[in-house]
């Protein structure tokens, strides 16, 4: 299958997903749940669904996707036009909170060197 469409499926997925997560009914899991992306195996029996949440929970998240994991493939199912809706697993991305380390770690750095400067003198 063209690397092309599977990418437009995965956005889809992904756009689709969007809108179901928040919906879900499930208390573990709740509106600060992000998907970040979608990794469809070619045949497009399954999907990795990476997400973040902005909240500590991350595995009451990630248990609360995994058994509310047939009703969201439904509800795929319904929205998208695909022969096969794929097998949904979920993965927490932590690329999210990886990123925001880094971020604190560059800020806490002096980069206008003021302080080298006063040294040298």
């Amino acid at each position: 299958m063209s690397g092309h469409r599977i990418e437009k499926i995965n956005e889809e997925i992904k756009k689709e997903l969007s809108y179901i997560i928040p919906k879900l009914k499930d208390p573990r899991v709740h509106e600060f749940v992000t998907v970040t992306d979608v990794h469809t195996s070619p045949d497009l029996k399954t999907a990795k669904v990476y997400f973040t949440s902005m909240k500590d929970d991350e595995d009451q998240v990630l248990e609360g996707l995994m058994r509310s994991s047939g009703y969201i493939r439904g509800m795929l199912s319904k929205t998208m036009n695909l022969r096969y809706t794929p097998e949904l697993t979920f993965v927490y991305d932590t690329s999210v909170r990886y990123g925001m380390h880094i971020d604190s770690m560059l800020a806490d750095l002096d980069l206008d060197g003021s302080d080298s400067n006063e040294q040298q003198r």
